[in-house]
C-alpha cells in the first residue's frame, strides 16, 4: 500500500542515480521504467516508488500528481 507521502515523492523526488539521474520520478520515461522492471527494480523505498510511478504511468494518471509538485515532501 502507498501513501500520501509516496504520491509526493513522485512528484517532487529527483532520481538519485543513473541515466536520469536529477530527474523528477514522475519525469524519468516510461521506457526507462519498463528497463528497470525487467532488470528489477533497487530494493527499499526507491524501487517501490519507481514500481508506483510505472503504475501511475501505465494507466495515464500522471494528472493526479500535478497538484503535488514543487510541494514540501514530509518525511515518511
Amino acid at each position: 500500500m502507498f501513501t500520501k507521502n509516496d504520491l509526493m515523492a513522485l512528484a517532487n523526488m529527483p532520481m538519485p542515480f543513473g541515466k536520469y539521474q536529477g530527474r523528477v520520478l514522475m519525469d524519468v520515461p516510461e521506457e526507462y521504467l519498463l528497463w528497470f522492471q525487467g532488470k528489477g527494480f533497487p530494493e527499499g523505498r526507491l524501487g517501490m516508488l519507481l514500481g508506483l510511478c510505472l503504475e501511475v504511468k501505465i494507466n495515464g494518471l500522471e494528472s493526479i500528481l500535478e497538484p503535488m509538485r514543487n510541494k514540501t515532501l514530509r518525511p515518511a
